[in-house]
């Protein structure tokens, strides 16, 4: 489920987004891809407990989405608190308290279990008992040149969010991506300063296969993400300044990991394999 709000170089801000159903017969079934807005935009609040997001009947609150577009509906519940995980930021802290980057993100719930309602054309889809989500983040001056995103629930409270994008900035659009990860692994986020870290990752974006790998001390990262056509939604994004890009997003991709660390040699210190549990997205333009 993707909430934005738009504003327009030239016009009132507005609020639009999408919700997709990747469904358990993905081989068989291409996703469901429902579209809601767009809608003037309402005045943003920030209280505790109050919806932060409502177009039409679409509701983004601190703990809970609920909604409706085409043939989905949606009622759906975090149950973390405030002894839950804390947010995961992809980026620095400071860059997005403060908003000093051309764009940041952040996670705000990693994981938490979830519950609630689900609905296909009217049917009742339900959910497992150890049905989880998460929620993100992101300001920005507009998508990126180029951009792959992956957020890897690794199980047990361990995670692994990856940003890299080649910045629209005139003299950095022919410079390769920049990546931003951070490796939540037994309650440690890894690397300590993503911006830091980030010239450190080299990133290889494309379809349907994309890679990101680097050494940040004595430790080695791999990541190698597939998004599957077939298992995928295509969208179109405007810009503030009305040009256009193509998202590709899938939430049942796959993602082999590896983590290493180097002693005398390099040692195996953790690997994941996700096989269609994987969240990425591949940005295009136009």
């Amino acid at each position: 489920m993707h909430h934005e709000v738009v504003a327009p170089n030239d016009g009132d801000p507005y609020v639009h987004g999408w919700t997709a159903l990747f469904g358990a017969d993905f081989g068989t079934e291409p996703p469901v891809l429902e579209r809601f807005g767009p809608a003037p935009a309402p005045a943003l609040r920030s209280s505790p407990g109050v919806e932060l997001f409502a177009p039409d009947g679409i509701e983004l609150a601190p703990s809970s989405l609920a909604g409706e577009a085409g043939r989905l509906a949606w009622d759906l519940t975090f149950e973390h608190s405030g002894s839950g995980p804390s947010p995961l930021f992809t980026f620095p802290r400071w860059a997005w308290e403060r908003e000093v980057l051309p764009a940041a993100q952040v996670v705000c719930v990693p994981s938490s279990p979830l519950s609630g309602s689900l609905l296909v054309d009217g049917k009742r889809v339900p959910l497992s008992p150890d049905a989880s989500g998460g929620l993100a983040h992101i300001y920005g001056h507009g998508s990126a040149e180029r951009w792959g995103w992956l957020h890897a629930d690794l199980g047990g409270g361990d995670v692994l969010e990856v940003v890299s994008a080649v910045s629209r900035r005139p003299g950095l659009r022919r410079l390769p991506p920049l990546a931003f990860v951070q490796l939540r692994l037994g309650g440690r986020d890894w690397p300590r300063d993503p911006l830091v870290a980030a010239p450190l990752f080299r990133t290889e974006l494309r379809l349907p296969t994309w890679h990101v790998a680097g050494t940040v001390g004595r430790f080695r990262l791999r990541v190698d993400v597939n998004i599957e056509p077939s298992r995928a939604v295509s969208l179109s994004y405007t810009d503030p300044d009305g040009s256009t890009a193509t998202c590709t997003n899938s939430e049942v991709a796959d993602a082999e990991i590896l983590l290493e660390r180097r002693s005398d040699a390099w040692q195996t210190v953790s690997s994941w394999s996700l096989q269609a549990s994987a969240h990425s997205e591949i940005g295009t333009r136009p």
